[in-house]
């Protein structure tokens, strides 16, 4: 399935990389793509991956919008709930960016690896 051409007119490897790479060519996939399932599965899971991520950013809003208030009622407190934070922010860029380049690589090569969650998912809509 994934030598097969997609709707794009690349190779299935290929679009579905460009998916990963380029959230956009991903939602746009989802719509256009109805033969190729590897490059469906692969689209909804970047979209589903990208989706994920502005959760996490809007719970860490919320998230800093505590810390804040609680760091102005002292300032041991306010130091160390900074960086815990700081550390949180860090954790969900490094899985963010960790979990698409996996998945990005393993599109290219043509497996049709399963992110955690959002895979399961993927495949059931694919």
């Amino acid at each position: 399935m994934q030598n097969q051409k997609s709707a794009l007119g690349l190779d299935g490897n290929i679009t579905a990389l460009l998916g990963y790479i380029i959230g956009i060519v991903a939602l746009i996939l989802i719509f256009i793509e109805k033969d190729n399932k590897f490059v469906r599965f692969h689209a909804l899971q970047s979209v589903f991956l990208f989706v994920a991520y502005i959760v996490g950013i809007v719970v860490m809003m919320i998230i800093g919008a505590i810390v804040a208030v609680a760091g102005s009622m002292s300032s041991t407190l306010g130091t160390l709930l900074g960086l815990v934070w700081g550390l949180l922010w860090f954790l969900l860029i490094v899985a963010f960016l960790g979990g698409l380049i996996y998945a990005a690589i393993k599109a290219f090569g043509g497996n049709m690896t399963k992110l955690p969650i959002i895979g399961n998912l993927a495949e059931k809509w694919a």
